[in-house]
């Protein structure tokens, strides 16, 4: 097999998974809570290996039904402990830092009882994005189009929640009922991501590229425009140099997004760009 029919299926899902997890990095970035992508994985894996339990199948629907219920109650606690306009006196990122702990000590346990638990867990942190194949890549851009369609459709109140919640307050706006919609998309997005990625790489597609936007600029459409395509140039330079220097592919373009954030820093240090006003 070429290196270009090895690498095609990673590189064309990498960039299925940064055009949606890019965008909803930014809303992340906006809402402070930058763990959640991490606690919401969690609660996905606990799902998942919970399914093991009953001998489902952990590749199959009833599977992954498993790990959208758990999820799902992640979104609904997230949604329930937001703060209303900024008043909370425990920061939601406390409560997001929780749920980790709770699911990830919950995993250890029931992964103990289990056969093939720790494998499971493995997986979720590094995925099996070399080995992706092309009907999984579809599966992905399919649910992902629908989603994204579902953000667009919304996206004025998605946008004034996550960047001007005081705004939507003041509208009168049900604010938990669509932070929970949010959260379950969001939820949805991850559930099917970590499986290909792995936690680490999630992580990087969901914070690097928006950290990097937001040193140059408060636009929102610019915003997305430099998190897309600077995602998709730290996913594309870490196939390559995986392929070609033989290395790990996931820890790799964990690297690259690292890199990436520092000739960003970098370059703003120089005085390039500005931070423009939100839009």
């Amino acid at each position: 097999m070429s290196g270009l029919q090895l690498m095609l299926p990673p590189f064309v899902a990498c960039m299925v998974l940064v055009a949606m997890l890019s965008y909803l990095g930014l809303h992340v970035i906006a809402r402070e809570v930058i763990f959640v992508d991490l606690s919401l994985a969690q609660m996905a894996a606990l799902g998942s290996l919970s399914a093991l339990l009953f001998h489902v199948d952990p590749d199959s629907n009833t599977a992954y039904m498993f790990a959208l219920t758990a999820t799902a109650l992640g979104a609904f606690l997230f949604a329930l402990t937001r703060g209303s306009g900024g008043t909370s006196r425990v920061p939601q990122e406390a409560f997001i830092g929780i749920v980790y702990v709770v699911a990830s000590a919950a995993a250890v346990l029931v992964a103990d009882k289990v056969p093939g638990g720790g494998e499971a867990v493995e997986k979720t942190l590094v995925g099996s994005l070399l080995w992706v194949t092309w009907p999984q890549i579809v599966k992905l851009a399919l649910v992902y189009a629908g989603l994204g369609a579902f953000q667009y459709i919304f996206r004025k109140r998605f946008l004034t929640i996550s960047f001007h919640p005081e705004e939507a307050t003041r509208n009168g706006w049900r604010v938990r009922w669509w932070d929970f919609l949010f959260y379950l998309a969001f939820g949805v997005v991850i559930t099917l991501a970590v499986p290909l990625a792995g936690v680490l790489m999630v992580f990087s597609f969901l914070v690097v590229p928006a950290v990097t936007a937001n040193l140059f600029t408060g636009n929102k459409r610019t915003l997305a425009l430099i998190s897309w395509s600077t995602g998709a140039l730290a996913s594309a330079v870490g196939l390559w140099l995986s392929y070609r220097a033989d290395l790990p592919t996931g820890p790799l373009i964990v690297c690259m997004y690292g890199l990436l954030l520092l000739v960003a820093g970098a370059l703003r240090r120089m005085g390039v760009g500005g931070a423009q006003a939100a839009a």
